[in-house]
């Protein structure tokens, strides 16, 4: 039985994995290397909670509950001493993912089970790092987590199928629509998404049309909730690169690889929402954003 929650990493995915295990009822420890990312993660969910009982989707008991039932540390060993499942949601980077993990065998209990977030790095690799690969999955969250329903989650080459079911139905508690896929690169979300995304970075490259141009075509022909290059924006330049340096990698072939004008970006810092500009330009601490002037 699943009782104790740590996850791992307090950035946008880490918070909002806490809060709604949190709001289940769950008991969370939240890790994070850095105090101060740990302080803005229980601001960002005292914020959202806030936002939600304003909404009248919650009481101030349930915002007061969840808040309590989440707990913050540095120290991953104390973290993790009773916890019958770890959820990693740390950088999308390959490396530090491998070294999360084989840090998280030596010291969660032997009963954990530990996932990760990852969007499109292989759960097999990351389970053999682990002497517990049976015990290894996926469980790929959407972002915003507390507002989208879809929960990915990929079985590894040894995953069980009892800790699948376990974590299928767990995914189902949290009020979330689980979906069981296999471990190839990208999964199915990101191995359709980040090629449409490229492809629209492709036509901004090639001048077809503007930012707001594609996006609008997007939009109002495809119906979808926000053009490419702002949803781009939102996830985060750095990240689609990440990705789709996994799926050009694990498959092998050109259709993956990144548009140039993405590297040059990522390069230059220029990397969506989060740095205040992307393909478009944020104003701090609202959210009015413009076409970022480099395309205009």
């Amino acid at each position: 039985m699943i009782k104790n929650i740590t996850v791992v990493g307090a950035g946008a995915m880490g918070n909002g994995i806490a809060h709604v295990f949190a709001m289940s009822g769950f008991q969370v420890n939240l890790v994070d290397i850095s105090e101060i990312a740990l302080s803005k993660a229980i601001a960002t969910i005292t914020k959202n909670l806030d936002r939600m009982l304003k909404k009248e989707k919650i009481d101030e008991a349930a915002k007061n509950s969840t808040l309590a039932n989440i707990n913050t540390f540095t120290d991953t060993a104390e973290a993790t001493k009773d916890a019958d499942l770890v959820v990693e949601a740390a950088t999308e980077n390959v490396d530090l993912k491998l070294k999360i993990f084989a840090q998280l065998d030596e010291v969660a209990p032997e009963k954990a089970i530990l996932a990760t977030n990852t969007s499109s790095i292989s759960i097999t690799r990351i389970a053999a790092v682990t002497g517990r690969p049976e015990k290894v999955i996926g469980m790929h969250f959407m972002n915003p987590v507390p507002v989208m329903k879809l929960v990915e989650v990929i079985r590894g080459y040894s995953t069980t199928d009892e800790v699948t079911e376990l974590i299928m139905d767990l995914s189902r508690t949290l009020g979330k629509v689980p979906t069981e896929v296999n471990d190839y690169p990208g999964f199915v979300a990101n191995r359709i998404l980040m090629p449409m995304i490229n492809e629209a970075i492709y036509t901004l490259f090639e001048g077809v049309a503007g930012v707001e141009e594609i996006d609008t075509v997007m939009k109002l022909g495809m119906a979808h909730p926000m053009g490419p290059l702002r949803l781009a924006d939102f996830i985060g330049l750095d990240v689609c690169l990440a990705i789709l340096n996994v799926l050009h990698d694990g498959f092998g072939n050109p259709k993956y690889a990144p548009c140039p004008l993405l590297v040059n970006m990522v390069m230059a810092g220029k990397i969506g929402q989060k740095a205040g500009e992307g393909f478009y330009k944020y104003t701090a601490g609202t959210k009015d954003f413009v076409v970022s002037p480099s395309f205009k």
